[in-house]
Formats: C-alpha cells, structure tokens, sequence
C-alpha cells in the first residue's frame, strides 16, 4: 500500500485541539471542562474559582518539569481530554524552564531571546502532536487583550509575543466568548473584530446554556464542548464519506463524456449532468470535462437554444 492517499482514504481525526478565549467571568473554564472525561492542567492557579460542582482531576502546576511527569504517567491514559488553564501562563512555565536549562536564551532585561522563543514554539508544538498521539483532545483557556488597529479595536488571546498566531496555526477550533445581553454565547467564526477558527461548519454564533443557578445548584449536565467534538468528528466523517461518493461521481461523469461523438449524444449528456446530485465541485469539473470534449469534435454551444451543435 502507498504512502499517497486519495482524499476517500484519509483516517478521520476523532481528536481535536481548541482554545477558548474571552471575557473575565464568563466561565471559560468549565466551558473547558465539558469535554469528554477531562484533566486540568491548572497553570494559573484558578481551579478554586470553577464551581465545586463542575470540578474534576486537577494537577496544580508549579514548575514545567511536572508537566512532563504527568505526560508520562500510566494514569493519564484514562482521561480523553487534557485542558490548560490558561495558555499564557503554560507558555511562561516554558519560559523559565527554558532559560533555567539554558542561560543564553535570556536576554538582560530577563525576558526570553529569540533563539528562545524558537525553542518555545517547537515545545508548544510538540506538546500538542504528543496529546494528539495520545488520542486525546486538548483544550486551552486565556484571557483576552485589546489590540490597536488604527482606529480600531481588536480582541486577541492574552498569549505572550507573536505566540497567538503560532498557537491558533496548530489548532483545529478557536471559539471566542462574550456577553449579549445576559446571554453568554461563543463564535468560533473569525471577523475583523476577534480570532477565530471554525473547521467543522459550526453555527455563526452559540448560546452557552446555564447549568447552574444563583443558588449554586447545577440545573444542567455540563456537555457542551463534547457535543463539540462529536459535532467535530462527525462532519471530519462525513467528509470523508462525501470524498469517496465524488470520486465515484467523478467516474461516472467521465463515462457518460466518452460517450459524447456528436451534438445529439452531447445534448443528451448534457441534461444528464444537470440532474445529477452534485458534490463539491463536480458541476464545474462535469461543465469543464463536457466543454473539452465538444472542442474537440468541433461542437458548439448556441447561447439562445442552450445546445450544442455541429459547427
């Protein structure tokens, strides 16, 4: 068997990685924590502020190299999901890791060089291909910042340097959440006024449901990101499905333009086509394969009585 795959034989990721990010208080943690069977990663020391009831396994990180042990544990392998809380500081654990282990990656001022933040991509990077190895979803949380944009403001994930862009590059979602009305909602659709990224055909907009009332007592299950990612790992399915029935199509398309010799025979492949259930692009590639094959028997398409015929 080849190394090269047809789009129909791709394996389906059943995995995701995601960051949400958004305003103070919005609960983006236990927003998190609705993933499927979750570990928290607590870089930031904010476990104590998820409602009691919506807690789960927790390592409290305080240096980098713990977070390596834990990877490293044969308990890890029961948990589906490992969620990092939040990301910016998971990045200045690395950072001291990193100039601990190497004093000339930092600078004077005490801030990591550029060599440095090389060195903290490639770990990021890692990290994430080693959670997704696992067959496990990994989920980050951060804050959000303002940006400047001439006039403009721009809300961007709290992550430290130009590592927003590098994170969201190996990231399958990033949702943002905010306020409208008393409505807590999250868009994982990009726009000039947020980062965003909406791999699976999500909604535009989603309303985060209450699970917990103001007396503190949950009122709903706490689901919401592992409907996500079923969403998630059923459309990367059926995309794969939709490949193999284009492919098919496709030779199907090409069979029934063989059969083209004149402008009857090209007449009648030409409502042919038109009735068929399309994918992707085959109604272009069928208008384009069917036009070719008319050039070349000197056929012409009359605009006016929407045919072909003899030139």
């Amino acid at each position: 068997m080849g190394l090269i795959k047809k789009p129909n034989e791709l394996q389906v990721k059943s995995t995701l990685s995601a960051l949400i990010y958004g305003q103070p208080g919005m609960g983006k943690t236990t927003l998190a924590l609705s993933a499927p069977h979750p570990l928290l990663l607590d870089f930031d020391g904010g476990v104590h502020r998820v409602n009691a009831a919506h807690r789960v396994d927790t390592v409290q990180i305080t240096k980098w190299e713990e977070v390596d042990e834990v990877m490293h544990d044969p308990d890890i392998a029961g948990y589906q999901t490992i969620v990092i809380d939040t990301a910016g500081k998971m990045l200045s654990f690395m950072d001291k890791y990193i100039m601990q282990n190497n004093p000339k990656m930092k600078k004077a001022d005490g801030t990591l060089s550029l060599q440095g933040y090389g060195v903290r991509k490639n770990m990021f990077i890692n990290f994430v291909n080693q959670v997704s190895l696992m067959g496990k979803s990994v989920i980050f949380v951060a804050h959000e910042r303002e940006e400047k944009n001439g006039d403009e403001k721009q809300i961007r994930p709290e992550i430290g340097g130009s590592s927003a862009g590098d994170l969201i590059k190996e990231l399958d979602l990033v949702g943002y959440m905010e306020a409208i009305g008393k409505k807590r909602t999250i868009s994982f659709n990009p726009c000039e006024k947020f980062y965003g990224k909406n791999t699976c055909n999500l909604p535009e907009r989603m309303e985060i449901p209450t699970i917990i009332n103001e007396q503190g007592t949950p009122t709903g299950s706490n689901d919401f990101m592992s409907k996500i990612i079923e969403s998630y790992s059923n459309y990367q399915a059926k995309q794969t499905e939709l490949s193999s029935e284009y492919e098919d199509l496709m030779e199907v398309i090409k069979a029934q333009i063989e059969t083209v010799v004149d402008a009857e025979t090209a007449n009648e492949v030409t409502k042919s086509l038109a009735n068929m259930q399309h994918i992707f692009d085959s109604k272009l590639q069928a208008g384009q394969l069917l036009n070719k094959r008319c050039k070349e028997l000197g056929l012409k398409f009359d605009k006016i009585k929407k045919e072909y015929a003899a030139a």
